[in-house]
């Protein structure tokens, strides 16, 4: 059973994705096995049906986010895990759960890519495919752990926030973090601060279920709870039927977007350490970070004025912390396991203002702090050489 004490445990990133998922809530789970993110579906399989949740396995990925959406229309909290190819098959239907605002979790284990690459392995190579990887014009949110630890607190905020918005969150963590282990400290659950969908006044004459509040989220009544009402991927109004009205059109999309980027102070969540005096600045997410701060620390141990500034929510992309920063620093330094997916990102943030430099790796293995430090060090020598 999820934990009902405090209690400090050495668990694997998957465990603590899994117990944070049951803290949160979670009553529902549907996923095919996929390496590295399998471990999740194995604990849930054994741990959901002794709380009354249900745990299937699907015939594949596509159906796996069907499932979970079906699940999440009925009121249950749901979510699915997969990595690469998996993540890719998710798409299609993340997309319809962003249009017709269903509140799910979906994990992803990243690994080795394209295709099947190297499944053991680590890597930070869907950060784009999770920002964009479905068509038109949407919010997401993706949130990346660092740690074992973050794991299950930030799965917590991700049932959290995907209720608050009515909308699907990402857990975006890589192989290295799920299959780390790490003393974790489970919080007493009735300490943790959970969400749950807003739902609307029973007796309502008629209920439109696209019909915002004042914070541009709908109330969400489940299906069998009272009210009928029609979903559909294509363009609606707001009680649901199709709609090819322009006006209309736009007022959704609009309104599917700004509900999240008007909200950025509840959504956007990063780090700092040693940056008040930086001149060079580490920015970096997930596992990567880890480096990274054992890079700054070295840094500064040989007198360079290093700082990490770590990114936990990557999607919405913190481009005001960011652009805040390139002001501050003569050099960004960049690290990724990828050959440079996010980085556009803060080079756009920095509006030229300052040098942008990449660390990156697609070999299936860490970046070390001693590349992430050369690479400092590098800047410095350069800085100087400008003097």
């Amino acid at each position: 059973m999820a934990e009902t004490a405090a209690l400090a445990r050495l668990m694997q990133g998957n465990e603590a994705i899994a117990e944070g998922a049951l803290a949160a809530g979670a009553r529902f789970f549907a996923g095919y096995p996929i390496t590295p993110s399998t471990e999740i579906a194995e604990i849930l399989a054994k741990k959901l049906p002794v709380l009354g949740g249900k745990f299937i396995q699907m015939e594949d990925e596509i159906s796996s986010m069907a499932a979970v959406i079906g699940a999440s229309l009925a009121g249950l909290k749901s979510l699915t895990a997969t990595s690469g190819p998996g993540f890719s098959l998710k798409q299609e239907n993340l997309g319809f759960a962003i249009m017709t605002e269903i509140p799910c979790v979906v994990v992803n284990v990243q690994r080795c890519g394209p295709s099947t690459g190297i499944p053991t392995a680590t890597a930070q190579g869907d950060v784009m495919q999770a920002r964009w990887g479905t068509h038109g014009d949407h919010p997401v949110i993706a949130l990346t752990p660092a740690s074992v630890q973050e794991s299950y607190t930030l799965t917590v905020q991700a049932f959290n926030l995907s209720e608050r918005f009515r909308t699907p969150v990402i857990l975006l963590s890589e192989e290295v973090i799920g299959h780390c282990r790490e003393r974790v400290v489970l919080p007493d659950i009735s300490e943790l601060k959970i969400i749950d969908r807003k739902k609307p006044p029973a007796g309502l004459a008629r209920y439109n279920p696209y019909e915002p509040g004042a914070d541009g989220v709908p109330p969400m009544a489940n299906f069998c709870d009272g009210y009928r009402y029609h979903v559909t991927g294509l363009t609606h109004d707001e009680s649901g039927g199709p709609t090819t009205d322009a006006e209309k059109a736009e007022r959704l999309i609009k309104r599917l977007n700004n509900k999240v980027m008007d909200h950025l102070d509840e959504i956007t969540m990063t780090e700092s350490w040693m940056t008040e005096d930086a001149e060079i600045i580490v920015i970096a997410y997930g596992a990567t970070s880890r480096s990274a701060k054992r890079a700054v620390k070295m840094a500064r141990e040989v007198g360079i004025k290093a700082g990490l500034f770590r990114l936990i929510t990557i999607w919405p992309f913190p481009v005001k912390e960011v652009t805040a920063l390139c002001r501050q620093a003569h050099t960004i330094i960049f690290p990724e396991l990828n050959l440079g997916q996010l980085i556009g990102e803060v080079e756009r943030a920095a509006r030229n203002e300052t040098n942008v430099v990449g660390v990156n790796r697609v070999t299936g293995e860490m970046i070390t702090p001693d590349e992430i430090l050369n690479k400092i060090k590098s800047q410095v020598k350069v800085e100087q050489h400008a003097e």
